[in-house]
């Protein structure tokens, strides 16, 4: 069992563009959420593509498995999970020892823009850059399996809870 272990941070203000390595644009689509498990299928830039079957929250942590698809078939699952999809671009970006994730969602969820950071153990301390602001670790409306259920962006939006 492979776990994935991230924290995760509303973006502030636009520092971390002046810092990133790379960008992709994603696509992602939700096949099945609950709350035991969550089946995804996510597109980087239409060339690649991956399932991934991601566990129960535990803390800051949850069990992942992932594994690569054929673009033909990814295709045909986003269709399958229309209207759940996301799309946002993905920046890379090294601080502080880490490599942070900056989700730029567009679509429906265009302004809002969320920062991850991947972490060995759920004890690791993290340098927090001045980009970042609250943590939203915690809050399961930024997990992308809810935003791909919401209309909107939770605090914004006043239909989203």
């Amino acid at each position: 069992m492979a776990d994935e272990i991230e924290r995760k941070f509303l973006v502030v203000s636009d520092a971390w563009r002046m810092l990133a390595q790379s960008s992709s644009l994603l696509r992602q689509g939700y096949l099945s959420s609950n709350a035991k498990a969550t089946v995804r299928v996510r597109t980087w830039d239409d060339r690649e593509a991956r399932l991934t079957l991601k566990g129960a929250v535990r803390g800051m942590a949850r069990a992942e498995y992932e594994y690569e698809i054929p673009m033909p078939d990814a295709l045909e699952m986003l269709a399958m999970a229309e209207p759940h999809v996301l799309e946002k671009r993905r920046y890379l970006v090294p601080f502080g020892g880490l490599t942070w994730e900056i989700d730029v969602f567009e679509g429906r969820h265009a302004g809002l823009v969320i920062a991850e950071v991947e972490l060995a153990s759920q004890d690791q301390l993290v340098e927090l850059p001045d980009w970042v602001g609250m943590e939203v670790t915690y809050d399961d409306r930024y997990y992308n399996a809810s935003l791909s259920r919401a209309d909107g962006i939770p605090g914004l939006d006043p239909d989203v809870a």
